[in-house]
């Protein structure tokens, strides 16, 4: 009997391309291509990754002035947000009932 189901199966049981017993995938000429292509830009990659800009020496430090002038320019637009100051005579000024209008 399992001798007869296995020469007569046509095809793969349930899904085909998923599970333990799936079809192999036919690779065309289209997908070794891109592959192809794939390795050669990631080989220019790591070329270019594999050669600094800068030595250790040059990079160390050279953002500071930058940073530091970036930093000015936030902390003077925080400062034009910020209200003006204001005096304690400024929040009593209504207290002051005992002047009169002659003086």
């Amino acid at each position: 009997m399992f001798l007869t189901l296995a020469l007569l199966r046509k095809g793969i049981s349930g899904k085909q391309w998923i599970g333990k017993y799936r079809r192999p995938r036919q690779i065309t000429w289209q997908m070794k291509r891109n592959t192809l292509k794939r390795l050669d830009i990631e080989a220019e990659n790591e070329y270019w990754i594999s050669r600094p800009y800068m030595s250790p020496q040059e990079e160390y430090g050279h953002a500071a002035e930058r940073r530091a002038q970036n930093w000015l320019k936030i902390k003077d637009a925080k400062f034009t947000k910020f209200p003006e100051h204001k005096r304690i005579t400024d929040h009593l000024s209504h207290l002051n009932i005992t002047k009169t209008w002659s003086s």
